[in-house]
Order: C-alpha cells, then sequence, then structure tokens
C-alpha cells in the first residue's frame, strides 16, 4: 500500500520541476535585456500634429563604439529601416553621439542593430505639438493668397499705369517670396510630423574615459599646482598692504587697552 501512495505524487513533482524551469526560462537576463532596449517610433494620432523625438544611452566597451557607430550611420545612409537623414555625428576618443531623422517604423530596428552588445542606460521619449505653428503658417498662406489675387487682378486691368503696374510687380514679387518661405515652413513642419528624430550617445562601460581622465589629471598636475600657486601668490600681494596697515593699528588698540586696564582701580 505504501508503495501505490508514492506513485502519484511523483507526475505531480515532474510537473512542478517543469513549470518551474519554464518560468524561470521565461524570465532569463536575455529576454530582459531584449525587452529593455525596445525603443518604438510614434506619430501622433486622431488628427494630433505631435512631433516626436527620442534620446537613448547606450554603454559598450570603448573599442565598440566606433564600430558601433559606423554601423549606425551606414544604415541611415543606405535607408535600410526607410527613410533617414543624419543630422549630427560626433566622435571623441571614448565616446560618440548620433542624431538622426528617420520614419517612426524605422526607430526601433535601428535601435536594436545600436544596441547589441551594449548595456540600456538612460531612456527619453518626448512630444511637441505643432498644431498652432501649423495653423498659423496655414493662416498667413491664404491672407498671403489672397492679397495676390487681388494684386493680379489689379495688373489685369487695362486702365491701369505704367508706374502703378510696376508698384504691384514690387508687391507680387514680395508676396511670391513669403509664400515660398512658408512653404518651407510647412515643409519642415511636415517632415518633422512624418519623422522621428532620435539621438544615440554612446558611452564606454569599462572605465577607459575615467581612467583617461584621471591620467589627463595626473600630467596636468605640476601645471595646475604652478598655476594655483601663482594665483595665490597674487592675491596675497594685493592684500599684502592692507596686513602692513592693519599690523601697527593692531599693536596700537592693544596698548591702548592694556593702559585703560591698568588705570582702573
Amino acid at each position: 500500500m505504501q508503495h501505490q501512495d508514492d506513485h502519484p505524487a511523483i507526475p505531480r513533482r515532474l510537473a512542478f520541476a517543469l513549470f518551474g524551469a519554464l518560468a524561470l526560462s521565461a524570465c532569463s537576463p536575455s529576454d530582459h535585456n531584449n525587452s529593455a532596449v525596445a525603443l518604438g517610433g510614434a506619430q501622433g494620432k486622431a488628427g494630433a500634429l505631435l512631433a516626436y523625438e527620442h534620446e537613448l544611452t547606450l554603454s559598450l566597451p570603448a573599442e565598440q563604439i566606433g564600430a558601433h557607430l559606423e554601423q549606425t550611420r551606414e544604415s541611415c545612409e543606405k535607408a535600410q529601416f526607410g527613410a533617414c537623414n543624419i543630422l549630427l555625428l560626433e566622435q571623441s576618443k571614448y565616446r560618440a553621439r548620433v542624431v538622426l531623422r528617420i520614419v517612426p517604423d524605422g526607430v526601433e530596428p535601428i535601435v536594436k542593430q545600436a544596441s547589441q552588445g551594449a548595456e540600456l542606460g538612460e531612456r527619453v521619449t518626448s512630444a511637441e505639438d505643432l498644431a498652432d505653428a501649423v495653423a498659423d503658417v496655414q493662416r498667413q498662406q491664404q491672407r498671403l493668397k489672397a492679397q495676390q489675387q487681388r494684386l493680379d487682378e489689379l495688373a489685369a486691368r487695362k486702365d491701369i499705369g505704367v508706374s502703378d503696374l510696376i508698384a504691384l510687380s514690387k508687391e507680387q514679387a514680395g508676396i511670391e517670396n513669403d509664400l515660398q518661405a512658408l512653404a518651407q515652413a510647412a515643409a519642415g513642419h511636415q517632415r518633422r510630423l512624418d519623422t522621428n528624430r532620435l539621438t544615440l550617445n554612446f558611452l564606454p562601460s569599462d572605465g577607459a574615459e575615467r581612467g583617461s581622465s584621471l591620467k589627463r589629471a595626473l600630467r596636468n598636475l605640476p601645471d595646475n599646482l604652478a598655476e594655483g600657486t601663482a594665483a595665490a601668490l597674487e592675491k596675497g600681494s594685493q592684500a599684502l598692504p592692507f596686513v602692513i596697515l592693519a599690523f601697527p593699528l593692531a599693536l596700537l588698540w592693544v596698548w591702548l587697552w592694556r593702559k585703560f586696564v591698568r588705570r582702573r582701580p
């Protein structure tokens, strides 16, 4: 009887063991890292005119920063993940930064590519509402187009004089220039609405930059000491006349105080 009671417990124990293993595998560190670096693009919905910007900090070994930066630049220039333009590219000995503008669907894949083997740092997503700016440009365009139509009607009249026609031509040219400037502003707004601005900051994870800063500080230590000593001497020389003047005044005050104390009964 005892052996018959033990047999049903064995499958239950195996089931619990398998369930625990599956749970641990589902929460493995690699899965956490993959989900952490996911940064999807965004676009305004329901008529919202929002311009989205993303900024991400990635830490990785210093010797790999250049390769990651170059790979990101090539992917953007070749439009590997959709229309993309490089806005800024910076690189120093131990850090780099790339700013690009890319279609929303391209944000996530280019971030995943850039973050391979990197540790995720600060991540910021923000949006600017362009509704007022877009509406203002449209109002100005409508007003200028109405003026342009009136000027065209005046210029078409047969009884208009030459001097008036010249004045009208100048006004028409000015309105045309203003309309072109507004068209460029509207195109810029639309570009910001259709794409996302993405900033990737590559920082060293192995302390190379801190070691370099320490070496630079030690190397500059003699010069810093000399400059500090010179500055201290210069300030001291400026205060020296006041010290010379204050010393006899202090002696006089001590002598008067002692004399006054001696005269007291």
